[in-house]
C-alpha cells in the first residue's frame, strides 16, 4: 500500500511541477536574467541518426520524445548493426505530417514503413520505447521485422478511465513544457522541477545529461502532432499479433515504470503477443535507456544475435546442400 501511494504520489507531484512551476520558473528566468549562468544551446534537431554496420537495426521512440532519446545505447548497439534511429512524423526535427492525414498510430507507421522503403529494407530488427513500441508492432504485423524488442509498450490497458487518465497526465505535462519550452535551460537548471520532468519518465534524473534535458524541451514546442495523437491515442487498443509468426519477441518491462505500470499495461500488452518472452527489468523506468543503456542493449542484441545466427547457418546449410548436388 505504501508503494502504491508513493507512485501515485511521484506522478501527481510530476503532472502538477511540470504546469504550475514551469511557469514559475520560466517568468522568474524572464525577470531576472543578470547573474545568471552561461546559457546551454539544445542539440541540433535532425531527422534521423545512422551509424554501426551489421544487420539493419530500427529503434523507435516515444510520443513527444526525438531519436536522441536512443543515444546512450547507440555505442553498445553500433559495433553490431546498421542502426537506424529516425524521429518520428510530426516531431521535432523530423518530417511533417500530412496536414491532410489525421495524426493517429497508423499515420506514423505509414511514415517509418515510407522510410524503410526509401532505404530499400524489406525486413529490420525492431526495437521500440512506448509509443514507439506499439508502432513496432504493427511495422511486424505489416512483415517488416526480423525480431521485435519492445520496451514498455503503449497500446494496451484493462481500465478505459485509467488510460484516459493517463493521456490527460501526459498532454498535461508535454504542454507545459511546449509553452514554456522557449526557456528550457532555465527549466533544466532548476533541480526540482527537473526531477519533476524526469522522475516519471525515468527511474535515474541524474543520469540524464543537462544539455539533453534542454533538447527535449527544446522539442516540446516543435512537435505539433503530439497533442492531437494524445486525443485519440486510448480510443482502440493494440489489437494482438498472431501466434503463428516468424520473427520472436520480447518484451521487457521496468519495475519503476510509473507511466505505464505493468500490471494496468504490461499484463493486457503480453495476452496481445502470444509466445512473447517477458522479462522484467529492475531499477529503470518507462524509459529505460538511460537508467541503465549497457543492459537495455544486451536484451536487444541477445535476440538480434540469435535470429542473425539462425539465419547464417541455414545459409550454410543450404550452401553445403547445393555442393552436394
Amino acid at each position: 500500500m505504501a508503494n502504491k501511494r508513493r507512485r501515485w504520489a511521484t506522478t501527481a507531484a510530476t503532472a502538477l511541477l511540470a504546469g504550475s512551476a514551469v511557469a514559475v520558473v520560466a517568468t522568474r528566468a524572464r525577470r531576472d536574467p543578470h547573474g545568471s549562468p552561461a546559457v546551454v544551446p539544445p542539440l541540433e534537431l535532425t531527422p534521423v541518426h545512422r551509424g554501426g554496420t551489421g544487420q539493419p537495426l530500427l529503434l523507435l521512440h516515444g510520443i513527444g520524445a526525438i531519436w536522441r532519446s536512443w543515444s546512450p545505447v547507440l555505442p553498445y548497439l553500433e559495433p553490431h548493426h546498421q542502426v537506424i534511429v529516425p524521429t518520428l512524423h510530426g516531431h521535432a526535427g523530423g518530417p511533417d505530417l500530412d496536414p491532410e492525414v489525421a495524426p493517429s498510430v497508423q499515420a506514423l507507421v505509414d511514415g517509418i514503413e515510407g522510410e524503410l522503403d526509401r532505404l530499400g529494407l524489406q525486413k529490420v530488427h525492431i526495437a521500440g520505447n512506448s509509443l514507439g513500441g506499439w508502432i513496432g508492432i504493427e511495422l511486424a504485423r505489416r512483415g517488416r521485422a526480423q525480431s521485435l524488442v519492445l520496451l514498455s509498450p503503449a497500446g494496451a490497458w484493462r481500465s478505459p478511465r485509467r488510460i484516459r487518465m493517463t493521456s490527460h497526465g501526459v498532454r498535461f505535462s508535454l504542454g507545459a513544457l511546449a509553452r514554456y519550452s522557449h526557456r528550457a535551460d532555465a527549466i533544466a537548471r532548476h533541480r526540482l522541477l527537473r526531477w519533476a520532468m524526469l522522475a516519471g519518465q525515468v527511474a535515474h534524473p541524474r543520469h540524464v545529461p543537462h544539455e539533453s534535458v534542454v533538447t527535449y524541451i527544446h522539442a516540446s514546442g516543435q512537435s505539433p502532432v503530439v497533442e492531437p495523437l494524445l486525443r485519440v491515442l486510448h480510443l482502440k487498443p493494440v489489437d494482438p499479433l498472431p501466434a503463428d509468426r516468424d520473427y520472436p519477441v520480447r518484451l521487457v518491462w521496468g519495475d519503476r515504470d510509473l507511466v505505464l505500470p505493468f500490471k494496468h499495461f504490461g499484463s493486457p500488452m503480453l495476452e496481445r503477443l502470444p509466445g512473447a518472452e517477458l522479462i522484467h527489468l529492475s531499477g529503470v523506468g518507462h524509459v529505460p535507456m538511460s537508467d541503465n543503456p549497457a543492459r537495455v542493449a544486451e536484451l536487444i542484441l541477445e535476440v538480434t544475435r540469435a535470429v542473425d545466427s539462425a539465419a547464417a547457418s541455414a545459409q550454410r546449410g543450404d550452401g553445403h546442400v547445393q555442393q552436394r548436388r
